[in-house]
């Protein structure tokens, strides 16, 4: 039996994209799967997003790409556009069960589950994991008004760390930031019962 420790990593795509925009930097995958490659065996790495799938273009399918074959378990699935009480069009994209269901799989397979998201919502699922004999630590921030990880999960988490101790780590280098087009990103907002679309 290996001492190493076995880590699975769980990326909120749209949490985590918010988190490090509101921080005011980009996130370089390739250098965060090294981060956690460094801490012990990388068991899996999930990275959780919803698509739109009527767009002729997406601005996150590149990027979706690229973590398909760079070391990373994509997981997608359609979201659901629709036009709110204002209307405003919408777009929801839920995908908490679908890493929750990921995560209790796995846990008899490893010793640390690394959770970006500040979703409260899993407060629950980080419990069950320790129930099993797992570790979990929640990566976010504090450092914004308001912070963006629920105090509840926080709270439940083994281990805190938070996104402005990473960037420096897993931040894009300034340098390497490709030419912005003119196409904006859509920008996700926590409804606490998935995510709508600015």
């Amino acid at each position: 039996m290996s001492d190493v420790e076995r880590i699975a990593l769980f990326i909120d795509g749209a949490n985590l994209y918010a988190s490090a925009k509101t921080l005011g930097f980009d996130v370089d995958y390739k250098r965060l799967l090294k981060e956690f490659q460094a801490k012990g065996r990388l068991v899996r790495a999930f990275y959780y997003t919803a698509l739109v799938d009527d767009q002729e273009y997406s601005s996150i399918r590149p990027l979706v790409d690229w973590l398909d074959y760079n070391g990373f378990s994509v997981v997608t699935k359609p979201a659901k556009e629709f036009v709110d009480s204002t209307g405003r069009r919408r777009v929801k994209g839920n995908m908490d069960i679908e890493l929750a269901v990921n995560a209790l799989e796995l846990a008899p397979h490893i010793d640390t589950m690394v959770l970006f998201s500040g979703d409260g919502d899993f407060r629950c699922l980080v419990e069950a994991m320790q129930r099993k004999g797992v570790r979990v630590s929640v990566v976010s921030t504090v450092a914004t008004q308001p912070a963006m990880v629920a105090d509840e999960l926080r709270r439940q988490a083994d281990e805190f760390i938070d996104l402005v101790q990473l960037a420096p780590r897993i931040g894009r280098d300034p340098a390497e930031r490709p030419q912005r087009t003119t196409e904006r990103r859509p920008t996700y907002v926590s409804t606490g019962e998935g995510y709508d679309r600015e």
